[in-house]
């Protein structure tokens, strides 16, 4: 027994560290400057007035704007008075959630340092893409907006990195839009990975809602495969969003849930309530009980991707995007 279980060990770590070989990015050029907003804002003073408020907008011409209208939801243009009272009340009810991330993010350089690396590996396996030059910290409302993408900026959402034990995370009214699942995640090591999860929506926005759930799940182990390439020293549970544990149940148990789709006959389907219960966040898989992760159609096709490029080293990253589910699968033959 405790041979099995150190055999188990050994191919778990041999499959989490084997890869394709990690190029040198070093030397490719990457323009990125931080930006912090809301040290910004909540700087304004403790009554706010238009003045305040149109020098910020001056400062960052397109983010604050879209920070007012769209996280905040109110029309600067409107009412004055309205607007003032609003945005000073917003400030001291969020006081308390700023003071927390201007601690926990003191220094950011180490997460401009580990975004920077992760835009030169997209640099080197995509050079045609536009990259963002700029990044922008801000803090919103706990249950909105967190890390979003524009044209030439990321923006970091630092309310939603404060770590899965913060206090705020607890609340109700938060719970309700992100329970503990999801805040489980709410931590410092997810902001390169949410910023790199945006860039490759950005490229490859998903047009396959309607495709059976095979076809989702190799789209989805695609999108996990590239994410480990811009992000080669992160840890594979991470990227998936999983406990490290959950992690290691899955390598345990790979044979056992690849049959569970196919003793059901699952791989075709294209019922939505189906495809629901293995794509996409969620706090378990029913079919595998409670200690089980959610998401697990895109661990079965992130293996199957992760076998076709052993057997097709060649492959570009662009080349497997642009590879339909059965060429993959024809080629992978997965059966673990």
């Amino acid at each position: 027994m405790r041979f099995m279980k150190c055999l188990v060990l050994i191919l778990f770590i041999f499959s989490c560290n084997s890869g394709p070989k990690t190029p040198d990015v070093s030397d490719i050029k990457v323009e990125l400057t931080t930006k912090r907003f809301e040290n910004d804002f909540f700087s304004l003073g403790k009554y706010t007035d238009i003045q305040q408020v149109e020098s910020l907008i001056k400062k960052y011409p397109i983010f604050a704007s879209d920070f007012f209208s769209t996280i905040l939801n109110i029309d600067i243009t409107s009412n004055s008075d309205s607007v003032l009272r609003y945005i000073n009340g917003y400030k001291q009810a969020y006081q308390a959630l700023e003071d927390t991330a201007s601690l926990v993010f003191k220094d950011f350089s180490p997460y401009e340092k580990e975004i920077k690396k992760s835009l030169q590996y997209l640099k080197y396996y995509f050079p045609n893409y536009h990259q963002p030059n700029s990044i922008i910290t801000y803090v919103g409302p706990i249950d909105g907006y967190g890390d979003i993408i524009s044209d030439d900026a990321i923006i970091i959402g630092l309310h939603h990195h404060l770590g899965s034990n913060a206090s705020f995370y607890k609340f109700g009214w938060v719970q309700e839009t992100y329970p503990s699942y999801l805040t489980y995640n709410f931590d410092p090591p997810h902001i390169a990975i949410n910023c790199m999860k945006n860039i490759i929506v950005d490229m490859y926005p998903s047009q396959f809602d309607e495709a059976n759930l095979l076809t989702q799940m190799i789209e989805s182990g695609k999108r996990l495969y590239l994410l480990q390439m811009l992000l080669p020293e992160k840890e594979e549970y991470r990227l998936i969003g999983y406990e490290e544990k959950q992690m290691k149940q899955c390598y345990e148990h790979e044979a056992q849930i690849w049959d569970l789709f196919i003793q059901n006959n699952y791989l075709q389907s294209i019922d939505k309530n189906i495809i629901k219960n293995f794509i996409g966040e969620s706090p378990k898989t029913i079919e595998l009980g409670e200690a089980s992760p959610g998401n697990i159609g895109s661990f079965v096709g992130w293996q199957i991707v992760k076998k076709y490029m052993a057997k097709k080293p060649e492959t570009t990253l662009q080349d497997l995007m642009k590879l339909t589910d059965e060429e993959i699968i024809d080629i992978a033959k997965y059966k673990p």
